[in-house]
């Protein structure tokens, strides 16, 4: 459909729900090896980056990933929703942050016995005058993190440049 589609706003929408879905199948694919109750979200979210390349080039630029640290097991829950979570991220990393230019994207990850913390860096373009945007992906992350996952979550512009999302998470 969205090949199929005149105009560039449906292609875009079409692309975010085919993100989206995609997000959620690599969970499912990594839940379908097995009947365990929890998943090794590393392994989920190695998956995850290799949906990246596809991002980048339909907004025709290329991204660096670098991924540091571990999550650790979740529960298949908590997996999907931040499956969706990080999906949305990093794609907004690439959408809003690179806007058509190469750039590196590095997500830190740090399991404590009772929270997780996660890094989102982008060495893009930045906040616009240093606000989060309101678009669906940006509500769609603030209420998965604080609503589904129990979690805070903020976003700066460092002074070197690009955007900085931190997460931090109840486990």
């Amino acid at each position: 459909q969205s090949r199929q589609s005149k105009t560039e706003e449906v292609k875009e929408s079409l692309s975010q729900a085919m993100r989206r879905v995609s997000s959620i199948a690599v969970v499912h694919d990594v839940l379908s090896e097995g009947i365990d109750q929890e998943v090794s979200f590393d392994q989920v979210f190695n998956r995850i980056l290799q949906l990246i390349p596809e991002i980048a080039t339909s907004y025709h630029t290329s991204v660096k990933t670098t991924f540091t640290g571990s999550f650790g097991d979740l529960t298949t829950e908590r997996a999907t929703t931040l499956a969706l979570v990080l999906t949305e991220l990093v794609a907004n990393a690439v959408q809003h942050g690179l806007k058509d230019n190469p750039g590196e994207i590095t997500v830190n990850a740090t399991r404590e016995p009772k929270r997780l913390k996660i890094e989102v860096i982008d060495d893009g373009a930045g906040l616009p005058e240093g606000k989060v945007g309101s678009g669906l992906g940006t509500q769609i992350i603030r209420t998965l993190v604080e609503s589904e996952l129990r979690g805070k979550i903020s976003w700066t512009s460092p002074i070197r440049g690009g955007t900085k999302v931190s997460v931090e998470l109840p486990v």
